[in-house]
């Protein structure tokens, strides 16, 4: 699965969203201590980049070196390259000690993981019992309790686009449709007074000119394994259509709404 992010590493930078401080504000309140994050499936950094400011240091790691290259160079992260199931082996020298760690995040990658594996991993590296896994997921750009992404016409039509590219999508895919609800998420209830470890619902915005919105497009894995199979998702006809609707109130720029939902569990004293 990483190879077809590896193919479109710099779309992926430049126009995936970047999450609200919220999100890292209420993840940070979980950790009774902010020495050390391993942020997992890092990408180009979209998730290390907020932690650094909260945390002392981010060990960020990622299965493809193209997307590492766009990373933000912080002094306070270090970007490791690894393989996609990490030997437990070489845990200790590519991601910290045993019982180091305060929080593993996973930003829009848990999905494609060997679930029962990481988890043995995770539950590894984080401080016991407080040491806190926090995993999200975003869908894509959606209209929600009457607040549209772009506008009414638009939204109709990314739907039926959106529904059409089921085909080319990897069935994990449907646990982000689901909003991770279904996803296995083996960890305790975080928090004073916590009885679930969600989904929670957060929302970030990203101002984007039509341009930029097919470069989100290009940078799906969907878009990728279509191309792949000789099919264009942004046909001709596709582009004229999401022109007419988006040029239609003679705005360029719009502020494209997603909706980002957050996982979040302690380790406990489990084994």
């Amino acid at each position: 699965m990483a190879d077809l992010f590896h193919k479109q590493a710099k779309n992926y930078a430049e126009t995936r969203p970047s999450y609200p401080e919220r999100l890292f504000e209420f993840i940070a309140s979980k950790t009774p201590n902010h020495e050390l994050v391993w942020d997992v499936g890092t990408g180009s950094g979209q998730a290390a980049k907020s932690l650094a400011k909260l945390y002392k240091n981010v060990v960020a790691t990622d299965t493809s070196q193209e997307q590492l290259d766009y990373a933000p160079k912080l002094p306070n992260v270090r970007y490791q390259y690894t393989p996609p199931n990490i030997p437990f082996s070489e845990l200790e020298s590519s991601v910290a000690p045993p019982g180091t760690v305060d929080l593993v995040t996973i930003a829009q990658a848990l999905h494609w993981f060997d679930l029962p594996t990481f988890y043995q991993q995770v539950k590894l590296v984080l401080k016991k019992p407080h040491g806190v896994i926090a995993a999200w997921c975003y869908t894509v750009p959606e209209a929600n309790d009457n607040v549209t992404v772009v506008n009414d016409k638009f939204d109709a039509l990314f739907r039926k686009f959106y529904a059409e590219s089921q085909p080319y999508w990897d069935p994990a895919r449907k646990l982000v449709d689901g909003k991770y609800k279904g996803i296995d998420f083996p960890f305790e209830p975080v928090g004073n007074g916590a009885n679930h470890t969600g989904p929670f619902e957060f929302t970030t915005e990203r101002l984007m000119d039509l341009e930029g919105f097919f470069t989100y497009i290009r940078s799906w894995s969907a878009y990728q394994t279509a191309k792949d199979k000789g099919v264009e998702l942004l046909s001709d006809d596709a582009v004229e259509s999401f022109k007419r609707v988006w040029n239609e109130d003679g705005v360029d720029q719009k502020v494209v709404k997603s909706h980002v939902y957050l996982r979040i569990g302690k380790v406990g004293n489990s084994a």
